[in-house]
């Protein structure tokens, strides 16, 4: 059987595109679609139109083979990037980042974060909303060693996954909060670390998306309409039109709902959960993380 190594020197020689040379690789409910499309603004950056491309996930995309993966980078700019919040799903995927590292060994990877317990409840109401949780909140939130709710919000164990494979100095970690509060000092941030144009400035960047205040509960027909094969064309628009297709296509088809509610016990049972892996970071990083819980 043919090696990664040797599969990527024979696949990478045909086809056209190039490999990206930034991954955002996550977490998932922490603001990297509001980062893919700022990036995606900046002159010297070219962003792949499908967010989410998912090539290094075995069960996902890994089988099309990197010519595939090329072909969503085209274009001269200085920086090809992708957004795949499954890259830190351990250890329900497993072997990302041996993979990546074999393709793009050179790639500069962006771990956006937030609140662990936020995370949780943000990823928790998505999944509600989507019809793929219907579980009472304290139900899904138990087990919290193998929770999937709260291994995503284990950053430290799923950053060390990279540390394996990637050096430090090519792993640039902010957070959800900072994006949102102190966003052009973070979006400089970003761009230093690209070694790109850190003055690049758009009105657009006041733009965030998926806000929690916005969220509904699909009913059975607009579950039934996202399977459909013509919404998969949804996910190739640019992004101002995806979304405004978005809300005008599943509006009727919906309901509000309000935010799930932590009582004060389990709370302090999620925290117990992440104190450990939320310290592990804070030592690795230096951040203080001061506002979390955890």
């Amino acid at each position: 059987m043919m090696t990664s190594r040797l599969r990527s020197r024979v696949s990478t020689r045909s086809g056209s595109g190039t490999l990206p040379n930034l991954i955002i690789i996550g977490a998932q409910k922490c603001a990297t679609t509001s980062l893919h499309y700022y990036l995606s603004l900046h002159p010297e950056v070219s962003m792949s139109q499908e967010k989410e491309l998912n090539f290094f996930i075995s069960e996902y995309n890994w089988y099309k083979g990197v010519p595939w993966y090329k072909s969503h980078f085209t274009g001269k700019e200085r920086v090809h990037g992708e957004s795949s919040t499954g890259y830190t799903n351990y250890p329900i995927f497993k072997g990302v980042p041996e993979r990546m590292h074999s393709e793009v060994p050179d790639a500069k990877l962006i771990y956006i974060l937030r609140d662990p317990i936020d995370r949780m409840l943000s990823h928790y109401m998505h999944r509600y909303c989507v019809g793929r949780e219907d579980r009472d909140i304290s139900e899904a939130f138990r087990n919290g060693e193998s929770n999937p709710y709260v291994c995503r919000s284990k950053y430290f164990m799923q950053l060390a996954q990279y540390l394996r494979f990637f050096s430090k100095s090519n792993i640039l970690i902010i957070t959800a909060e900072s994006l949102y509060h102190k966003r052009l000092k973070t979006l400089k941030q970003v761009f230093r670390f690209l070694n790109i144009d850190d003055s690049f400035h758009s009105g657009r960047f006041f733009f965030m998306w998926h806000k929690s205040s916005h969220k509904r509960r699909r009913t059975p027909c607009g579950l039934r309409l996202e399977s459909l094969p013509i919404m998969n064309v949804m996910r190739l628009l640019p992004f101002e039109m995806r979304g405004a297709l978005e809300k005008m296509i599943y509006f009727p088809f919906s309901r509000r709902v309000k935010g799930p509610q932590l009582d004060e016990g389990l709370l302090q049972e999620c925290i117990s959960f992440i104190k450990e892996d939320v310290e592990l970071l804070r030592k690795l990083t230096g951040c203080g993380f001061e506002r979390w819980r955890g």
